[in-house]
């Protein structure tokens, strides 16, 4: 049995006066507010999300 990996992501930074394609990464993670925190599979895709929008979040593996 394999454990899926996981990755817990926190919006820090406003979305106000970013690009829309940023912020639908934001939208795509999961984030709806500041300070809000979700976890998300490990994958290429949402890797390159977090990593498009790294100025706005934290990511604790």
């Amino acid at each position: 049995m394999t454990v899926a990996k996981t990755v817990k992501v926190t919006l820090i930074k406003s979305v106000i006066g970013t690009k829309q394609a940023h912020r639908d990464c934001v939208r795509g993670l999961g984030l709806r507010r500041l300070n809000h925190t979700v976890e998300i599979l490990d994958t290429p895709a949402n890797r390159g999300m977090v990593n498009r929008v790294s100025y706005l979040v934290k990511c604790e593996g």
